[in-house]
């Protein structure tokens, strides 16, 4: 269920797209088509078409129903910026997340030239939201480091990386304007490894620019053996937390009775 999640870093996942197809070196061994694609052809499955991209307009309203307030990653089975993705689509998912105030969303993407794009454009209203965070995936440095430059382009109050799969030494990153760096290593069958020296590179540079660093894991074929640890110790640190406004604009049931229905009948 999308409620649950054994993501570290986050409390739930939300997927209101379905699919992607893969971009760049860290989607090589991506664990959503692999999950997706054991279901093909599966009747009734919600997988059933695969890792085909789909708009799942049945979900918009999710995190709307959800009373307590959790930290939301958007999209964990697909990138919200994928091309396929139209703009008026993305613009309604985004209204929900502006709706849903009481929660923390986390929009991950490999597209930072769209992301960039719509923060700037459309969507700049969103990017000044401190309950929406928005971020980059950052895997090696002919990829990565030019998405982060992307991100920084942003009017984003919230911006992530997350280092994950890390393929290679980054040597120095760029650090300005970001306020949360998660780093992990590839897990699963093929998974290449990441060595520590790496790991630790990045660690420093956060400390130095009083970033928060959050290490996800070691990953490996059996990513439960090599654990989270680095160093005797795991790191866990988040961006400060927020003050949680349940009675903005009338409060949950309000928004709620604004977006019923809305999507099914606009899209």
């Amino acid at each position: 269920m999308s409620e649950n999640t054994k993501i570290e870093w986050t409390d739930a996942t939300w997927n209101p797209v379905r699919g992607c197809t893969k971009v760049s070196p860290g989607c090589a061994h991506c664990y959503a088509q692999t999950f997706a694609e054991r279901f093909r052809g599966v009747p009734g499955h919600p997988y059933r078409q695969g890792f085909d991209l789909k708009l799942v307009t049945e979900k918009l309203a999710e995190p709307l129903r959800w009373a307590t307030p959790r930290m939301v990653f958007v999209n964990s089975m697909s990138d919200l910026c994928h091309e396929g993705v139209p703009d008026e689509y993305i613009t309604a998912v985004v209204s929900v997340m502006e709706a849903a105030h009481w929660h923390t969303f986390q929009v991950l993407t490999k597209r930072s030239a769209r992301l960039r794009d719509l923060l700037v454009g459309k969507l700049q209203r969103a990017a000044r939201l401190p309950h929406i965070w928005w971020g980059v995936s950052v895997e090696d440095r002919k990829h990565g480091l030019p998405r982060i430059e992307h991100l920084r382009e942003t009017p984003a109050v919230v911006r992530f990386l997350s280092i994950e799969p890390l393929l290679e030494c980054l040597g120095e990153i760029n650090l300005s304007g970001v306020h949360w760096v998660i780093v992990g290593g590839e897990s699963g069958p093929g998974a290449r490894p990441m060595k520590k020296e790496w790991v630790r590179s990045i660690r420093l540079q956060c400390q130095r620019a009083h970033v928060p660093f959050f290490f996800k894991q070691w990953g490996g074929v059996r990513k439960s053996e090599s654990g989270r640890e680095l160093d005797g110790r795991t790191h866990d640190e988040l961006p400060p937390k927020r003050t949680l406004a349940w009675a903005h604009k009338g409060g949950k049931e309000a928004a709620i009775a604004q977006f019923d229905g809305l999507f099914a009948g606009a899209l």
